[in-house]
């Protein structure tokens, strides 16, 4: 989910069905009850969103969010916000379907959709308020997949932020996968490159 963030130790528990809440202060609310949310432990689909009180959070709900206590959850919930800060409580499901940017970065693109992505890419740099990246980010991570972001975002003299920022858009556009650690292109976004570099 934008904005919320879940420990690799989540994911199993979220797997089996054991977690389906969480917690988090934020000043306004950070997702929206109905929508799917790609997270680092899976993509969930939010079922509600509730501005509650801290002290109506029970040791029942702290179980279901995976932790011991309602102490527990309120303490971490508090690590990165200010006193006074709203607390949500997020109920959310794991979603069994396939990831839609999986199967698109799976799919090797025709002729006329190669021309049709390479003229949207183009279409990005021209509008770029720091110069052409696209192709020049999807030539980096070909060279050398795998390679940590922080690495290529220096090869290319920006800062990892806003590189990783415009990785996630080719992602969206099926170009990439992201690795443990660093990206390859998928075999749509080696389609692309070869066509326009054969």
């Amino acid at each position: 989910m934008r904005g919320v963030l879940f420990a690799r130790r989540f994911a199993e528990p979220i797997a089996r069905g054991e977690v389906d809440l969480t917690f988090r202060r934020w000043r306004r609310a950070q997702v929206r009850a109905g929508h799917p949310y790609r997270t680092p432990v899976g993509r969930l689909h939010v079922d509600a969103v509730d501005e509650v009180e801290p002290g109506s959070v029970t040791d029942a709900d702290a179980v279901r969010a995976g932790f011991p206590t309602a102490d527990a959850v309120l303490a971490e919930a508090g690590r990165h916000a200010a006193d006074g800060t709203p607390l949500f409580r997020i109920r959310f499901h794991l979603l069994d379907e396939p990831d839609p940017r999986a199967e698109l970065a799976g799919s090797p693109p025709s002729g006329p959709e190669c021309e049709a992505i390479a003229a949207r890419l183009d279409a990005m740099d021209r509008r770029s308020a720091h110069g052409p990246w696209t192709w020049a980010s999807l030539r980096a991570i070909a060279r050398e997949p795998g390679r940590r972001a922080p690495d290529l975002a220096a090869g290319a003299g920006r800062e990892t932020a806003p590189f990783k920022a415009d990785v996630r858009k080719l992602k969206a556009l099926g170009l990439t996968h992201s690795l443990p650690v660093g990206y390859e292109l998928s075999p749509r976004g080696r389609a692309v490159l070869a066509h326009r570099e054969p």
